[in-house]
């Protein structure tokens, strides 16, 4: 990332929402295309624009990014993700709002900022090359999920 980069040192942090969507017992990925999480898999996600709340912006990011409709059923995590530069100022900072989600209409078909977004199951996340702490946001929906649904939650 280069100083031109508008979102490289804000004054102020920038809010993204992800979704992790649920499809019977698989769990959508989404290859990033853009740095700087480029060729790794995600949650398709993006930034909240001003006046959409939390909730409107995940089924529009994940409108955009893959064509999916869905149904937002609650909150899994909030994040702060802050890189600093080498002399310390704050290069990036996000707050990361994670929510899960229920797979209602359409094929996922990688847009936007995708480079591929495909349908696995729970059990072979652990096997793409995944930042660890979009597994844990994984795991903690999918034991929401099977909490909200009264069953035994999705093992990883």
């Amino acid at each position: 990332m280069t100083e031109q980069d508008p979102r490289a040192y804000p004054d102020r942090p920038f809010v993204g929402v992800g979704a992790v969507i649920f499809r019977g017992d698989e769990v959508l990925v989404a290859m990033r295309g853009k740095l700087p999480r480029r060729d790794v898999w995600s949650i398709p996600g993006g930034a909240q624009e001003i006046g959409e709340t939390y909730v409107e912006a995940a089924i529009r990011e994940v409108k955009e990014e893959t064509g999916l409709d869905i149904e937002v059923l609650g909150l899994v995590d909030v994040v702060d993700a802050i890189n600093r530069d080498d002399d310390g100022r704050v290069r990036y900072h996000y707050t990361l709002v994670d929510v899960v989600a229920e797979w209602v209409d359409g094929e996922a078909v990688a847009q936007d900022d995708l480079a591929d977004a495909r349908w696995v199951k729970i059990e072979e996340i652990n096997e793409l090359e995944m930042r660890q702490a979009t597994r844990d946001v994984i795991r903690m929906a999918a034991e929401q999920r099977g909490r909200a649904r009264g069953g035994w939650p999705l093992r990883l």
